[in-house]
């Protein structure tokens, strides 16, 4: 009689014990292909960046936008030095605080692109 008791009671426990066994597996199964696909596109992201740094590099090779942007840049600094000239800085600065937020970030992004520099975080103290 107490044979017959605990049959079905030793049934229903191994049963429960197996669902909750393969729950666990499943769960751990997701969590493997979650990371495993994490991995995939952090791999895919450092991929891309390499080959955009890449090509960046190979055009700049046959280009001069870099030494443009250089001297378009500098033609200020070089103009302080000739007598007669600081005003003119001094005024062309003065204009240029007066341009729109907008424009001054379209300058600063085709200034950037053109120099081949991704993006200005690393001169604001961002991580790149």
């Amino acid at each position: 009689m107490i044979a017959q008791l605990i049959a079905p009671l030793t049934q229903l426990a191994g049963s429960w014990l197996d669902a909750k066994t393969t729950k666990q597996a499943a769960e751990a199964k997701l969590k493997l292909t979650e990371a495993e696909a994490k991995a995939k596109i952090l791999l895919s992201e450092k991929t891309s960046v390499a080959d955009w740094e890449r090509i960046m590099a190979e055009g700049t090779q046959s280009s001069i936008k870099d030494e443009v942007v250089t001297f378009a840049v500098l033609i200020p600094v070089i103009l302080c030095f000739i007598p007669g000239m600081e005003d003119t800085v001094k005024n062309g600065f003065d204009r240029l605080s007066e341009l729109p937020e907008w424009y001054t970030w379209l300058v600063f992004t085709v200034c950037t692109a053109a120099v081949g520099i991704r993006g200005g975080k690393q001169f604001f103290g961002g991580k790149r």
